[in-house]
């Protein structure tokens, strides 16, 4: 009988929970999340011949713990954080606790037949993290640049730097220049924003540079899709995460937030906007949305066409962030099966 071993994954340890093909529990461990605690349990689980293991996808917690299972050699697949809540609702269990979890996890790998596989980290991970950073990057830059415009308020009140202009390395050396005939504590402070905000936007370019080399090669497809610049790729192949882990078209814009919901009855037919899903994806969709609109016929041509039909120029754009969302799917599966593009997994 196959046996499924949730695992609820916390910081400091993790449970897992064997359950038979019914549903039942048929044993219970808990161990430290380090390297030795992973293979405590991949010993435990030993005793059972045919086995999955099932994780619920908190990959900030169970990313160690999954690279250790796949390098074993062990089946992994992913329980969404989302079917969760329904679980442990519908649970037969009073109560919450680790153990009550992971048998929760269980069962709806047993129930779910269709969840996704876990796999290493790859380049789209890596590629993550460099935008993650830039943006943090960013906005610290953002947070100083308005301390240093109410020090410069303070100094001399009207004077205001055009906006956007703080990025600008030649209005960072006007100001370095001007503030050099102001004394004060104030004048100290701004000297030293200045400094500060003047090193970020070097560090944020650098990352950049960075990350539009490696998208290049990563995704030349997608970056062929008008209004898709380089940091928007990387948005979306970061935060997709491979797109193999999508079945569908259809299954790749819900998780987007791109596809609508259906809120009708009997003979009233209607869709309401979808609040939900990744709200990043969701973003950088919309992104290329507004600059299609602005360059590229086609769009342009899209939109006209459901506005003749009554919908609003709301319901509009959402349809087409709809129809671009499919348009991503493709681009990123073409992408991925270029012959010598796969993706190499990450060191675990």
């Amino acid at each position: 009988m196959m046996i499924v071993l949730g695992v609820d994954a916390h910081k400091r340890n993790h449970t897992v929970v064997a359950a038979d093909g019914l549903g039942v529990q048929v044993g219970v461990l808990t161990a430290t999340a380090t390297a030795e605690g992973h293979l405590r349990l991949l010993a435990w689980a030993g005793q059972f011949e045919s086995r999955r293991w099932a994780v619920e996808d908190c990959r900030v917690l169970s990313r160690r713990l999954e690279a250790d299972l796949l390098c074993a050699g062990e089946r992994v697949v992913r329980v969404p954080p989302g079917l969760m809540a329904d679980a442990r609702r519908g649970g037969r269990t009073r109560g919450k606790s680790d153990p009550i979890d992971a048998l929760a996890v269980a069962r709806l790998a047993l129930r779910e037949p269709d969840l996704p596989q876990a796999c290493l980290d790859g380049e789209s991970r890596l590629l993550r993290l460099l935008v993650d950073h830039r943006e943090s990057l960013v906005a610290e830059r953002t947070r100083a640049q308005n301390r240093l415009r109410w020090r410069l308020h303070e100094l001399e009140p009207g004077w205001d730097p055009p906006a956007s202009s703080l990025s600008s390395p030649l209005t960072m050396r006007k100001l370095q220049d001007a503030l050099a005939g102001y004394q004060g504590l104030v004048a100290d402070l701004a000297r030293e924003e200045v400094a500060h905000i003047a090193e970020l936007t070097r560090r944020a370019v650098d990352l950049q540079r960075r990350i539009v080399g490696q998208v290049s090669g990563l995704t030349p497809s997608l970056l062929r899709l008008p209004g898709c610049g380089p940091l928007t790729a990387a948005k979306l192949v970061g935060e997709t995460a491979g797109i193999g882990r999508f079945a569908t078209p259809d299954k790749f814009a819900a998780w987007a937030g791109a596809a609508p919901i259906p809120v009708w009855s009997a003979n009233s037919e209607r869709f309401r906007l979808n609040r939900g899903g990744n709200r990043q994806v969701n973003a950088a969709l919309h992104r290329i949305a507004i600059t299609q609109l602005r360059c590229h016929p086609p769009a342009q041509a899209y939109l006209k066409k459901r506005l003749a039909a009554g919908s609003t120029k709301a319901e509009a754009l959402r349809a087409l962030k709809r129809h671009l969302a499919d348009i991503v799917y493709h681009h990123l599966q073409a992408d991925t099966a270029t012959p010598g593009r796969q993706p190499q997994p990450a060191a675990a």
